[in-house]
Formats: C-alpha cells, sequence, structure tokens
C-alpha cells in the first residue's frame, strides 16, 4: 500500500491507477475450453480464486497500519463529494433538457391543435356555405313548382266556374218562366172573379165610406166638446200648480237659510255650554263629555258641600284675615248676584295662590277655571277669537265663573315699551275689551311674579292687590307638620303602604326642620314631604328614620340655597340692564 500513501505533503500526489507490480488475476477459463470433463457436474466454488480476498485483506491491514490513513479516508470523502457534485450536475443538465423537451412537445401540441381547430373552422363554414346554397336551390325549385301548381289550379278553377254558372243561369231562367205563368194564371182567375162579383163589391164598398164617414163626424163633436169644456179646468189646475211649486221653493229656501242659521247658533251654543275652550287648561265646571266619561265623580262633585276657602292653605295671619274678608265678600256677591271684583296676587312662586284661588272658587259656590299665560302667545292670529271664546265660555255658567289667570305676565305685557308681536298686541286689545266693564257672570283672579310688566290698562282692571310672601317661621312649622302628616304619619298608620316610621320625637323634628328651611315656599316644603315618603319606600324595611328626615333636608337646603345663587345672579344682570335703559344708579343690596 506504499504507493497510496508513501508520500509527503509537499510532493506530488501519485497517480490513483494500480502501481505495475500489482499483482493481476489470471483471467478465466474460456467457457468452450477443454479444461475438464463435460460430462462431470460443476461444483459453485471449483472455480474460487482465494488470491484476491488475500491481497484485499493484506492492503487493508497496510491501510489501517498507515500513518496517512486519516488523509486518505478524507480524500476519498472528498472525491467522493466530487463524483456526487458532478452527477447532480449532470442530472440538472438532464432534467433542464428534459423539461425543455417537454415545453417544446406542448408547444408543438398546442400548434397542432390551433391547425387542427383552423382546418375544423374552415371545413365546418364550407359545409354551413354548401347547407346554405343546397337549401336556396331547394326552394328555388319549390317556388317554381308552386307557380306551376297555382297556374294549372287557376284553369282547372275557371273551367269549373264557368260550367256552374251556366248551370245556375239556366236554373234560374226556368224558375222565372214557372213564376211568371204562375202569376198570370192567378191574375186571370182573380179577374174573373172580380167580374163575376162587381155588384156586389161596390155596394160594400158604398157602406164602409158611410160608415166612416159618420164615425169621424162623431169624434169631431165628442172632442170639441170636451177642449171646450175642459179648458177653463186646465187653466185652473195649472195655475195651482204654479202656486204650489212657487210656494215650495219658497219655503225650501227659507228652510234651507234656517237650518244652516240654526246650525250655527246650536253649534255655538254647544261649543259655548258644554264644551271647554282650547285656552282653558282646568276646570271644575261640568261638561257633558265629562259627565259621560267619570259619572261617578261628577256626581260626588254636585253632591259635595261648599268647603273652607282656607282649608289646607297656610298663610300669615294678616294674610289670613285679608284673604278670609275677601272669600266671605266673594260668597255674598254670588248670593246677591253682584258685581265681582277682580284681583291680582302676587308674589314668588310656590306661596299658595292658584290653591287659594281654587279654594276661593269651591268656598263661594263657582266654578273656575284655570289658564296659563303662556298659551296665548304660541295661538299667533288665533288668540283674538280663542280669547273671546273663553269669555263667551265664562258667561254661560249658571254658578258664575272665577277665571284664574296663572302666569298673566307673560301675554298682558307692557304695549308702549315692550316689542310685542302684533297677533299678540291683538289678543290684549281683545282681553282688555271684555274686561273693560265689572260683570255678575265671571270673576278674574290674576297670578304672576313679575307684575310690574303688566300693561297700564291691566292696573286699571283690578280691585285687589294681594301679596303672597315666602312664610316665616310659625308658617314653617305649620307646613311642616302638616306635610309630614299628609305624607308619613297618615300612610304609615293606616297600613295600607309600605311605610313605617322609626320611634323618635316628631314635634322636635318638625320644629327643628322649620327653623332650617327658612326661605323656602310652601311648595318646596311639599315636595320635602314627598321625598320623606319616597326615602321610606326605597329603603329595604320600608322604614322612615330620623336620619334620612335630615339628609333629605340638608339636600333640599342645598338645592335651595344653589336657586338662590342662581336667581342672585340673574338678578344682579337684569338690574345693570334696568340701569342702562332707565340711567339711574343701581344701589348694594336693593332687590331688583
Amino acid at each position: 500500500m506504499s504507493w497510496l500513501f508513501g508520500y509527503n505533503k509537499g510532493q506530488a500526489a501519485p497517480p490513483l491507477g494500480p502501481p505495475a507490480d500489482f499483482p493481476v488475476p489470471p483471467p478465466p477459463p474460456p467457457a468452450g475450453g477443454d479444461g475438464g470433463d463435460k460430462n462431470k457436474p460443476k461444483d459453485k466454488w471449483s472455480n474460487f480464486d482465494p488470491t484476491g480476498l488475500e491481497r484485499a485483506a493484506k492492503a487493508a491491514r497496510e491501510l489501517d497500519s498507515s500513518r496517512h490513513a486519516k488523509e486518505a479516508l478524507e480524500l476519498a470523502q472528498v472525491q467522493e463529494q466530487t463524483l456526487q457534485l458532478e452527477q447532480q450536475s449532470k442530472i440538472k443538465r438532464t432534467d433542464g433538457w428534459m423539461e425543455g423537451g417537454r415545453e417544446r412537445q406542448t408547444d408543438r401540441q398546442t400548434e397542432r391543435e390551433r391547425w387542427i381547430f383552423k382546418t375544423k373552422n374552415k371545413q365546418t363554414n364550407k359545409q354551413k356555405k354548401n347547407s346554405v346554397l343546397r337549401i336556396r336551390t331547394r326552394l328555388i325549385k319549390v317556388k317554381e313548382l308552386l307557380v306551376g301548381g297555382n297556374s294549372f289550379l287557376k284553369r282547372e278553377e275557371t273551367k269549373f266556374n264557368v260550367s256552374f254558372v251556366a248551370t245556375v243561369e239556366h236554373e234560374m231562367e226556368l224558375r222565372h218562366k214557372n213564376e211568371m205563368l204562375k202569376i198570370e194564371a192567378e191574375a186571370r182567375a182573380r179577374a174573373k172573379m172580380e167580374r163575376e162579383n162587381a155588384d156586389l163589391i161596390r155596394e160594400q164598398i158604398r157602406l164602409k165610406a158611410a160608415e166612416h164617414r159618420q164615425t169621424v163626424l162623431d169624434s169631431i163633436k165628442k172632442s170639441v166638446g170636451v177642449c171646450v169644456g175642459n179648458g177653463s179646468d186646465v187653466v185652473r189646475i195649472a195655475t195651482d200648480k204654479l202656486s204650489r211649486k212657487v210656494a215650495g221653493l219658497t219655503l225650501l229656501a227659507a228652510g234651507v237659510y234656517t237650518a244652516k242659521n240654526a246650525t250655527g247658533v246650536a253649534g255655538r251654543y254647544i261649543e259655548a255650554r258644554l264644551g271647554k275652550p282650547s285656552l282653558v287648561r282646568e276646570t271644575s265646571r261640568i261638561t257633558l263629555l265629562e259627565a259621560l266619561k267619570h259619572p261617578i265623580k261628577v256626581g260626588k262633585r254636585i253632591a259635595s258641600k261648599p268647603q273652607d276657602a282656607l282649608e289646607g292653605v297656610v298663610l300669615s295671619p294678616k294674610l289670613e284675615e285679608r284673604v278670609r274678608d275677601i272669600a266671605i265678600a266673594t260668597r255674598n256677591t254670588k248670593k246677591n248676584k253682584g258685581l265681582y271684583r277682580n284681583i291680582l296676587m302676587y308674589g314668588p312662586p310656590g306661596t299658595g295662590k292658584t290653591l287659594f284661588a281654587k279654594k276661593l272658587a269651591t268656598h263661594s259656590g263657582m266654578d273656575y277655571a284655570i289658564m296659563t299665560g303662556g298659551d296665548v302667545a304660541p295661538m299667533g292670529r288665533d288668540g283674538v277669537t280663542a280669547m273671546h271664546k273663553v269669555f263667551d265660555w265664562a258667561k254661560t255658567s249658571r254658578r258664575g265663573l272665577l277665571l284664574f289667570v296663572d302666569e298673566a305676565d307673560a301675554f298682558l305685557r307692557k304695549r308702549a315699551t315692550e316689542k310685542i308681536s302684533e297677533d299678540l298686541r291683538a289678543t290684549l286689545n281683545a282681553f282688555l275689551y271684555r274686561t273693560g266693564e265689572q260683570s255678575n257672570k265671571f270673576m278674574l283672579v290674576l297670578a304672576s311674579n313679575q307684575p310690574e310688566q303688566f300693561d297700564w290698562a291691566i292696573n286699571d282692571r283690578i280691585d285687589e292687590i294681594v301679596n303672597f310672601d315666602i312664610p316665616r317661621l310659625e308658617e314653617r312649622e305649620r307646613l311642616v307638620r302638616l306635610y309630614f302628616d299628609k305624607y308619613v304619619l297618615r300612610p304609615a298608620t293606616e297600613r295600607k303602604q309600605r311605610l313605617k316610621l322609626a320611634q323618635f320625637n316628631y314635634g322636635t323634628k318638625c320644629s327643628e326642620i322649620a327653623k332650617l328651611t327658612e326661605g323656602m315656599s310652601g311648595r318646596e316644603i311639599s315636595k320635602l314631604g314627598v321625598a320623606w315618603q319616597a326615602a321610606a319606600y326605597a329603603s329595604e324595611d320600608g322604614v322612615l328614620t330620623e336620619a334620612m328626615i335630615d339628609a333629605r333636608v340638608a339636600e333640599a337646603v342645598g338645592h335651595h340655597r344653589q336657586k338662590m345663587e342662581w336667581l342672585k345672579t340673574e338678578g344682579g344682570k337684569a338690574g345693570k340692564e334696568l340701569s342702562k335703559t332707565t340711567g339711574l344708579p343701581l344701589f348694594e343690596g336693593t332687590p331688583v
């Protein structure tokens, strides 16, 4: 093995072929040689030469013992990798060649299919052209046959018509001759009969003429008599018919006109007495529609007795004395059918103006109707008509009507300084016209938070001015006790609702709440009572405790203070605007 590993690194590698002294095994004997007996059976190991295996084993031992065995193995691996790379490159070239061949084959196949398609199209077009030519040829032949057949049919038809016409004419001639002979025979027989009966016929004609003449004369006499006798009757009947027609038309026109006017009057009467004007928001007056809808409620109202005018109304002693006098005077005015006095009630909102107006009407035995000044302006040009309807409706009340106008300053503003629309100005003039004189049918009660904005003509129509101010400590304590009893104590004792009251001193608590609610109106205190009731409903066990009451009072007081801050800010701005307009100085602490 020294021929393979016996070189240094700097020397050139020996050739890879076997050395010259490498033993070469002898060639195998020829198959057809005479070396052996042909008839002797051949053994599979008879021709085996073990020298080759010995040499291979010897070479392996020398290779293992050589110091260049590792380098030889690496060289063999490099050679093997080189051979593999060459083989792979050959395989890639072969694959590329085969792929190119497949593409060329595909192109040839596509071109062949295209050529076949074109050929088929040409053949198909040629066949279509041939089919069209054959069809045209057949059509020409059919037309020629049809033309020839038509001419033949015409000739045959002509021959048939000529023979048919000749036959018919011969038959008609024979019939005519027979009819002429029949008529001639009948004429001879009739003439012979007339000659034989001539005398008898003349006598019959003479009798018929005499009878006809007598009949005509009788009819003439009768018709002349009837015409002369009935002429006056005809004239009289025609005159009577004409008179009846004229009277009927006159009565019909009068009936239509009367019905039209009566319908309008009845409609206005029903609207005035049974309906409610659109401007009226609430009324105690019983209407037909309300009586049909709520008969029990209406019956209770009719059967109810007059109540105290100040029942449920908490006022200061001085104000209470004055409004009680007004209530007594109004009640006596109704009894004596006198003239009612118009009242203006002004003051902050929620001080009992609307409540007292309802109580005043109920105490006096009158009906009340509530309208809002803010509803007038949006009506536009219809406001005048609506205002007249309100006062026409008020005059039809048998018990007398207390007309309460809430927020009256919304449409009764000054006409000279305020910029109001023409429609609102016309509505205000209609209101002034209907309230120019005191009435025994209705009483006018106005309520306003800003009476200084009234037109001067409105102030001239007011007889009593009542100021409803914020309740003081005594009135607040009465109000707190009133609403505590109404919304808390009464439901808790009746046990009809889910409300219970914890144990604490109710009287002391009401006094404390009255002190804390300074500056609050009666409406705010009533809402405080509703808040206590809602707090009990919101609790788990439905028990109203002292802590819950205190929490609602503190919350209401905070809300009231916030409202007062807003009002103060708004009042400051309004005062500045008023100072700019009038030129008067604005003093500190002066309410606007």
